[in-house]
């Protein structure tokens, strides 16, 4: 039988070896992980803007075929108003400026 014998180096070069590839799978799956959410977030973008053109069409066809076909006025009014106030309400939302004041623990600036 052959007794396995290594020398403290050589036990030293091995662990050296086995760090350094898990340091490098691991920088790898950080890789991947990165790349996975920038596509994630890039499919999130388009899908968020085929689903405004789509609304934004449908609200489009409506008024459309109200105006197209006159004859109530206080439909007019709805068709045109009512998008007018969603749109309205999801523009000021996104423009309005929030803060969070926090405190910080600790020494003060």
């Amino acid at each position: 039988m052959n007794g396995l014998t290594l020398t403290p180096v050589q036990i030293l070069v091995g662990a050296g070896v086995l760090l350094g590839l898990c340091w490098v799978w691991r920088a790898g799956a950080r890789r991947a992980k990165a790349a996975a959410e920038a596509a994630r977030s890039g499919a999130r973008l388009v899908s968020l803007a085929g689903r405004v053109l789509f609304n934004a069409g449908l609200i489009v066809a409506v008024q459309w075929v109200v105006i197209a076909h006159p004859g109530n006025r206080w439909l007019l009014f709805a068709v045109l108003g009512l998008p007018a106030l969603f749109s309205s309400y999801a523009l000021t939302r996104a423009m309005t400026v929030t803060t969070l004041d926090t405190s910080k623990r600790g020494g003060h600036r």
